[in-house]
């Protein structure tokens, strides 16, 4: 059974084209012009992918995004013409993986998705670090078995890709990359306000993310 692509767009150049790349390498794209639709093909088709336009005729994408993150892993990819730092890190914290935007090339996009598909299939369920236990499948983080009320979008996977190399001293670049899908065009900011969040809500537990200046970021205990 081929993979199936949800594709929540209202502009119908943008979809036809997007809809084409994707079809050409082998790919079951669905397409909805409004949040109705969208929920409506979620439901019965349950896609592997979610390509979702931030702004719908009916309403925000940023909705339909935390409102998919209640209860699904699925990889979201958000299309937006909302290009301003703060834009796109609401996106990321709504719960998205990977935020592009427009205009971009159709390759671009198609390595996205590629890339989203292959690190969402054989993930092992939870990583553990002592008592700090991450349940990959839910996008959620506890200490000693309390919630430590982790965000299930970037904050999550921020914090998994650190764990997965703690005691090593990651770049932001490195980190943009690995996290986010492509090279960082712009600022550390997204990063940064992130890493600050994390930090923040680990301090009840016996781990911290550390700063060498100019450098990166470690995962490490504290």
């Amino acid at each position: 059974m081929s993979t199936k692509i949800l594709l929540v767009e209202d502009n119908p150049h943008i979809s036809k084209a997007n809809n084409k790349a994707l079809t050409m390498l082998g790919y079951h794209v669905l397409e909805a012009e409004t949040l109705e639709q969208g929920k409506a093909l979620l439901l019965k088709e349950r896609p592997d992918l979610i390509i979702l336009d931030v702004m719908l005729p009916d309403g925000s994408g940023l909705d339909l995004c935390e409102e998919i993150r209640k209860d699904s892993n699925v990889p979201i990819l958000f299309l937006s013409g909302l290009k301003e730092d703060a834009e796109i890190v609401e996106g990321f914290e709504s719960g998205g993986d990977v935020y592009l935007t427009k205009p971009y090339g159709l390759n671009v996009l198609v390595k996205n998705v590629e890339s989203l598909l292959n690190r969402s299939r054989d993930v092992p369920d939870t990583l553990v670090k002592g008592r700090l236990v991450l349940n990959i499948i839910s996008k959620s983080v506890t200490f000693a078995d309390k919630d430590l009320d982790i965000k299930s979008g970037k904050e999550f996977d921020v914090l998994l890709y650190l764990a997965k190399h703690e005691g090593k001293l990651v770049s932001v670049s490195q980190i943009y990359q690995q996290v986010w899908g492509q090279d960082m065009l712009e600022g550390d900011t997204a990063v940064r306000n992130i890493i600050s969040q994390i930090r923040r809500k680990l301090e009840i537990s016996d781990y911290t993310i550390t700063t060498e200046h100019g450098k990166g970021y470690m995962f490490e205990r504290g």
